[in-house]
């Protein structure tokens, strides 16, 4: 427990835009900027708020990070704030890269950290933060701030009020690791991890591979994603006592707004007037509420959405990056139209055929006749249910369907 002195001043810290596809990591940065601070400075539990996948500027991730800081002396964390920012994060500015997995154009790292003494930013802000683009110039005044566009995500990151929270331990590798990308994370201690009650996405079952890695070159060696603390806490340092996990220079534990849905508004409820398979089977949904759209990579949802027929009333949700247009994350249906077939004939129960408009049915088999004439035959679904992408194709802040009620 801690206990806070009479004096002792609470602030709040954030941090963002420190990476490219190439290199660094803004959590590692927050990691070395903690390890560095003078004698006399609590640090309450660090946080990891993901914001709008979208965002423009966005380097490797859609992350910030933020943490409570607890001082007798602000003046004296200033300065060394001051000596950070110059030593560490300005040479970081400019950095730009590419990535055979992200091919989007590139933002070039424009690092931002802000102060906050006395008031917090608005929860407002955050939530305009993590569903919608934001710009610099609508970025709340802090006491102090460095930087540039990375302040967006510094502010938002100490907005969030933990309404909804995971937790992800992050290791880093050792300096010499960096910049490549082979990772070496025992996959039987991590069989083990993820049969724990609370940890969440560190395997995907499907493929028998570990989620807790990344891919790139940067320095963290693994996430462990847990619904409490002490899961997360344990399952990773039982990771890291695994002689065939490489060694690390540690770990920390951030509360984060992962799997909260923060990024989602309310389900919206359509009517399907037009499918469109593409290649690679993406397939777009013409609806009464816009264009949505189902990828290649989402698995049951373009599967669903490939099943659909003009006239089905549906139900979704995602994010919209550009007007009128639904990135389905979430998709249920709630009315299907039956099939409409001709009748099966009344003398061999063969199924009837048109003999042309106006002109009735007749059997293929016996030629019995009969007044033109439909028959509905329900069409049952694929899924009764809400489906999402696969683990390996969600996006962070996505809820699994299992944890909802």
């Amino acid at each position: 427990m801690t206990f806070i002195q009479f004096g002792d001043l609470m602030g709040w810290l954030g941090l963002d835009d420190t990476d490219s596809l190439d290199e660094g990591c803004t959590t590692y940065s927050l990691h070395l900027l903690l390890e560095s601070l003078p004698d006399g400075i609590t640090v309450q539990s660090p946080r990891l708020v993901r914001l709008w996948p979208f965002a423009q500027h966005r380097t490797r991730g859609n992350a910030a990070v933020a943490v409570e800081l607890l001082t007798d002396d602000e003046h004296r964390l200033l300065e060394h704030l001051d000596s950070f920012w110059n030593q560490h994060l300005v040479p970081l500015k400019g950095k730009v890269s590419s990535s055979e997995h992200d091919t989007r154009n590139q933002s070039p790292a424009d690092p931002g950290m802000v102060w906050f003494s006395s008031t917090r930013p608005d929860e407002s802000y955050y939530t305009m933060s993590v569903q919608s683009e934001v710009r610099l110039d609508q970025v709340p005044p802090s006491d102090r701030s460095w930087g540039g566009h990375g302040k967006i995500g510094a502010t938002a990151a100490v907005a969030w009020r933990q309404r909804d929270v995971t937790w992800e331990s992050i290791a880093w590798r050792q300096p010499n690791r960096h910049g490549q990308k082979e990772r070496q994370v025992c996959e039987q201690t991590l069989t083990l991890v993820d049969a724990m009650p609370s940890t969440f996405l560190s395997r995907d079952p499907r493929k028998g591979k570990g989620l807790v890695a990344p891919r790139g070159p940067c320095p963290v060696l693994f996430g462990l994603r847990a619904r409490d603390e002490h899961s997360s806490r344990e399952g990773a340092q039982l990771l890291l006592a695994s002689e065939s996990t490489e060694s690390s220079i540690g770990f920390r534990t951030f509360v984060t707004n992962q799997a909260s849905d923060d990024h989602l508004g309310e389900n919206l409820e359509a009517t399907v007037t037009e499918v469109e398979v593409l290649s690679r089977g993406n397939c777009v949904l013409t609806t009464t509420h816009g264009t949505w759209l189902a990828f290649a990579e989402s698995g049951s949802i373009k599967k669903l959405a490939q099943w659909l027929l003009p006239g089905d009333v549906v139900e979704g949700n995602g994010l919209s990056p550009e007007l009128g247009v639904l990135h389905l994350e979430k998709l249920r249906i709630l009315a299907a139209v039956p099939r409409l077939e001709r009748p099966l004939c009344e003398q061999c129960s063969v199924r009837m055929k048109s003999m042309g408009k106006n002109q009735g049915c007749r059997c293929p088999k016996c030629k019995h006749r009969t007044e033109d004439a439909w028959v509905s035959i329900p069409r049952l679904p694929p899924y009764d249910s809400w489906v999402q992408p696969p683990a390996d194709a969600r996006r962070h802040l996505a809820r699994p369907l299992e944890w909802i009620e």
